[in-house]
């Protein structure tokens, strides 16, 4: 599985040390991470291990010793089940101190997984809680426990009115940009189910988040395919920046492209393509 992901199209994997894993295989998953890390090809991708949450006997040592013996293919550490900014001060001073004792000139970034209640509440101090974050995840699954939703809603075929996450993507997502993060949606659990899971990237995209997970190789086309901009709205965005550059040049502060009103704020909103499209190699 850990090669298959390495050679997949997805823009980053992690490697689970946490839900995936069962007790009595806990410390033996560090070696098999540390090995994959170091021999397979992660070119193009960032590489990232999901260590076991605070709560657990195995946090700390998972820290330790995927930094230790494997910091040069690391990029991130994901945090699971975070309640509040001081997790995350855990996390961010045992890093410092490892990579002040191994002299490292790269510093390895944080994740973190929202998906208990207390973190939802707090997602806003969590957010600003250190300058290693990089993003913020939905844990779709763990939060619905943690919050008592009935698991059928996690398949997208309940009778509740509309979207049941739209309130935890919605806050998730202001305290990501807020800190000048990213934030990324969480999981789908039917593998099979791809016109689900396809809307859900939907929801998630036009919201503003910056990619969703995929717990499969089928799922990962699909969120390619939605969170890449269409060519032809990247050329229009691009035809909208380089006509205001120059009206703005000539002292004209609104103009008309193809039939459409452009102003400072039209060229703002567009460039949230621009950038997707920038992430995306386009």
């Amino acid at each position: 599985m850990l090669a298959k992901a390495a050679a997949s199209n997805a823009d980053h994997v992690f490697i689970d040390l946490e839900d995936a894993v069962t007790p009595r295989e806990k410390v033996s998953a560090r070696a098999k991470a540390i090995d994959a890390l170091k021999n397979l090809d992660w070119s193009g991708k960032t590489a990232c291990v999901r260590i076991n949450d605070l709560g657990t006997e195995w946090c700390y040592e998972d820290i330790i010793q995927v930094t230790e013996q494997a910091h040069e293919h690391l990029d991130t550490i994901m945090l699971p089940k975070a309640r509040c900014a001081s997790d995350l001060l855990f996390v961010d001073t045992l890093l410092s101190q490892i990579e002040k004792r191994l002299k490292l000139t790269k510093k390895i970034g944080l994740e973190v997984l929202i998906e208990e209640v207390d973190g939802m509440r707090n997602v806003n101090e969590i957010a600003f809680a250190t300058p290693r974050l990089e993003a913020l995840i939905f844990g779709f699954g763990d939060y619905s426990a943690s919050q008592g939703i009935d698991p059928i809603i996690l398949y997208g075929k309940s009778s509740y009115p509309g979207d049941p996450w739209h309130y935890g993507r919605w806050q998730l997502l202001i305290a990501a940009r807020s800190a000048g993060i990213e934030a990324i949606d969480g999981p789908f659990p039917g593998l099979k189910d791809l016109e689900t899971y396809r809307e859900e990237c939907t929801r998630a995209q036009l919201l503003g988040f910056g990619g969703k997970w995929a717990l499969h190789p089928a799922q990962i086309d699909v969120a390619l395919d939605v969170f890449t901009p269409d060519a032809e709205a990247v050329r229009r965005a691009r035809a909208i920046v380089d006509a205001y550059a120059k009206a703005e040049a000539e002292g004209l502060g609104s103009i008309a492209v193809d039939g459409q009103m452009v102003d400072v704020g039209t060229v703002r909103m567009v460039q949230v393509i621009l950038q997707r499209a920038e992430r995306a190699g386009m």
